[in-house]
């Protein structure tokens, strides 16, 4: 048996992940220390947000906190296997299964196992549409998706991972009803 350690002292196989293994302090730290595009961007742009734009987003649409949360814990997964680029993600089959279950646990922890079809597809869409903003103001290159429309305006400012860490703790805390 593999085990990973986390920041605030938890231990557990990551492979055998449950619902019981996931802490959102863990959850806020790691994310807000990795980042965004595989480090290929202008500045320090932190995975938590990105994510907090996101919930930002769901807002602005005047989404349920419950689609807000959603959104907000979208790439919770990477806390815990970290980030891989969209590029490469699609081609590792064993990845997508690992992090589908450690989603799986992460969805229950904070009772969102039941989320519907038509709610994943719109947090994904939310997801896309901060990832082609994030692209125009943080990357080179081009990017072959869609421009879409958001009602909010994504934060993508460079700033302190620390405060990242309690904004995203704390939006997650609001939403979950602590």
């Amino acid at each position: 048996m593999s085990v990973m350690n986390t920041f605030y002292g938890r231990t557990f196989d990551p492979m055998e992940m449950t619902e019981e293994n996931v802490a959102l302090e863990d959850i806020a730290r790691a994310l807000s220390l990795l980042c965004r595009g595989g480090g290929h961007i202008r500045h320090f742009y932190s995975v938590a947000q990105h994510s907090i734009n996101c919930a930002k987003e769901a807002k602005a649409r005047e989404l349920p906190e419950r689609m807000q949360l959603a959104c907000l814990l979208h790439d919770a997964s990477e806390a815990y296997i970290s980030d891989i680029i969209r590029p490469v993600k699609e081609h590792l089959n064993n990845y997508l299964e690992i992090e589908a279950k450690i989603m799986s646990a992460v969805w229950k922890h904070f009772h969102l196992e039941n989320l519907t079809e038509e709610e994943q597809r719109i947090w994904k869409e939310i997801d896309d549409a901060v990832l082609v903003y994030e692209f125009h103001h943080l990357m080179t290159g081009s990017l072959e998706m869609e421009v879409q429309e958001l009602c909010s305006e994504p934060d993508v400012s460079e700033r302190n991972w620390r405060e990242i860490e309690t904004e995203f703790q704390q939006w997650a805390e609001r939403l979950i009803g602590r």
